[in-house]
């Protein structure tokens, strides 16, 4: 039986408003800048809906009518979030999504007119992170592709903490990765505490982007029962160690209304460290 298809998430502010829910939905469009989703669609009024929809919220676009068009485009440039609707046949749908993820970890909201929940499940099942109901929230779409978005790169910093190698350059500055070691740029080495690495790992794998307060737990793993300003501690002490002066921070700015932004250029090398 076909699948139900699931919403994917991601908001994003438009224009500032203001009311609440403009000032909400825009401090979701800064998160999510960049972010390039593919949609999937044999319907041509659906897929021009969604893409200006997401375009409003600084989301780059690609279209495939086809399955087949859609793994020409993965096979060129891989997107950060799916949408598609595979609502003809569950066992071909089923392999067309295994296809599109190729074994990667693309998130994939599947898209589709059932509404039982087997077919969600089936869905499910078959690999799919969401699945939605037509017709579609475009609002609840656009925080469902947020939700996912953020999740991937949450996992992709807890799985970079555990690389045996390289290190990242930013300012200066050198984070040996081997060793967890931060070196001045002077060559003067900075202790760091876990909860303190953790937390650089996370913006230099995001730097340059707001990051909500909520992100950063999320990506270091702080409990979520204690009190968000957990962070923003973190955040102080680790101002300490790498700013001139902490009281008027230039590498780890606030993103009045967001949370932070790591705001100068970080480069990632894969070769071992000496450390």
């Amino acid at each position: 039986m076909p699948p139900a298809k699931q919403e994917l998430h991601l908001e994003v502010a438009a224009k500032p408003t203001p009311t609440r829910g403009g000032r909400v939905e825009k401090r979701m469009n800064e998160a999510c800048k960049r972010v390039n989703v593919l949609i999937v669609d044999d319907d041509l009024a659906f897929t021009k809906k969604v893409e200006q929809h997401l375009q409003r919220c600084d989301m780059s676009t690609t279209v495939a009518h086809t399955p087949a068009k859609a793994l020409e485009i993965c096979e060129k440039r891989e997107p950060d979030v799916i949408i598609a609707n595979l609502d003809f046949d569950h066992n071909s749908g089923a392999e067309i999504l295994r296809n599109l993820r190729d074994g990667g970890s693309i998130p994939v909201v599947v898209t589709g007119n059932h509404r039982s929940e087997n077919d969600l499940l089936a869905w499910l099942e078959a690999g799919a992170d969401e699945y939605l109901s037509k017709p579609l929230s475009m609002r609840e779409l656009s925080m469902r592709i947020n939700a996912l978005v953020r999740r991937r790169l949450a996992n992709s910093v807890q799985n970079q903490l555990k690389t045996e190698s390289g290190r990242w350059l930013f300012g200066g500055w050198e984070l040996h990765l081997r060793t967890r070691q931060l070196r001045h740029p002077s060559g003067r080495p900075v202790p760091l505490t876990k909860g303190e690495y953790t937390l650089l790992v996370a913006f230099l794998e995001a730097a340059n982007q707001p990051l909500s307060r909520e992100f950063l737990q999320r990506a270091t793993r702080i409990h979520e029962d204690i009190f968000d300003r957990s962070v923003d501690v973190q955040v102080m002490r680790l101002r300490r160690k790498i700013e001139v002066d902490p009281r008027a921070p230039q590498i780890i700015k606030t993103a009045r209304g967001i949370g932070y932004v790591f705001s100068i250029d970080a480069n990632r090398e894969y070769t071992k460290s000496r450390f």
